[in-house]
């Protein structure tokens, strides 16, 4: 019985901390609609450490919201919390943010010219938080992550240790030097090789042409149709010591993958981003490299095209 009044009273107090939550705006920068502010998010019964989400949520808001759910349930919860952690512990969200992926929807003869518009999070599904020993786990896992890239292979992968989570494409640098408006200066535009980690979040970002330092909206895709940007978070890195700009970003022209194209961030598919980026908090160590030689699916040995002219 004493636990159970303990129970109910934690779910009473989150419903007040709600309630003096959702009176201010999520994000200064951000106009939210009236209708969005009014949120009250309800414990389950059964569990007080699992809540029903109130109403539709889109990407145009899923930050707010999730920060709004951190900032609620940090002081209650016995670990520290976090959005990554939160959504590791429900893994159906990156599969959801995963599958709004530009190509994957057209694949399905669904034209999405607004992304930020797409619902993500549905009203009533239910989102719970790992107990002490999961978060534990979880929050060990991240400590031992870590992102592999090898230019010349145009291939990021994700480890935990020794044990490989993932393989992905990705575009890098061209090989040669241009005038880019942004830096006004001539600038290497090959991806910058060494050790580092993940320094940056942009959730939000804005999108520069780098060239002509132009900020711009909207982006012509692969089937030479027109659309917003899409909002998905960038990944600013540092290597060696320094803060260069260069990013790990969504592309939205994945037919450049596997070619030396981009300005020198490295570009990856929309539907990856949300996967690397949720595998890769602050801190997050990263080694972008440059090896000939790799090897390939039954053991041999390969040596790949030296496309930057380096040798080795």
């Amino acid at each position: 019985m004493q636990n159970r009044l303990h129970h109910w009273g934690v779910a009473v107090v989150l419903l007040f901390f709600v309630a003096l939550v959702v009176r201010k705006p999520f994000d200064p920068q951000v106009v939210v609609p009236k209708p969005d502010i009014n949120v009250n998010v309800q414990t389950q019964p059964h569990d007080p450490f699992a809540i029903a989400i109130p109403r539709n949520i889109t990407i145009g808001h899923y930050f707010q919201f999730m920060d709004s759910l951190v900032d609620l349930y940090d002081s209650v919860v016995p670990y520290p919390l976090s959005e990554h952690l939160l959504v590791r512990y429900n893994p159906w969200i990156i599969d959801t943010l995963a599958h709004t992926d530009y190509y994957q929807r057209i694949e399905r003869d669904s034209f999405i010219y607004d992304q930020r518009k797409m619902i993500v999070l549905r009203a009533n599904a239910v989102l719970h938080f790992p107990d002490s020993a999961t978060a534990c786990n979880l929050l060990e896992a991240f400590q031992h992550t870590r992102i592999d890239i090898n230019i010349p292979e145009y291939t990021l992968r994700i480890y935990e240790d020794t044990l490989l989570l993932g393989v992905f494409p990705v575009r890098v640098g061209q090989n040669k030097k241009k005038y880019l408006a942004m830096g006004d200066r001539m600038t290497d535009l090959r991806t910058i090789r060494g050790k580092g980690k993940i320094i940056i979040h942009h959730r939000n970002p804005d999108f520069y042409n780098p060239v002509d330092g132009k900020q711009f909206f909207a982006t012509k895709r692969d089937d030479h149709r027109k659309t917003l940007m899409p909002q998905i978070p960038w990944m600013e890195t540092e290597i060696n010591g320094i803060r260069n700009g260069q990013m790990i970003h969504p592309t939205t022209n994945p037919k450049s993958l596997g070619k030396a194209y981009s300005n020198g961030c490295i570009g990856i598919r929309e539907s990856d981003a949300w996967i690397i980026y949720y595998h890769a908090p602050l801190g997050t160590p990263i080694e972008i490299r440059y090896h000939l030689k790799v090897q390939g699916s039954k053991g041999e040995e390969l040596r790949l095209p030296d496309i930057y002219a380096l040798g080795g």
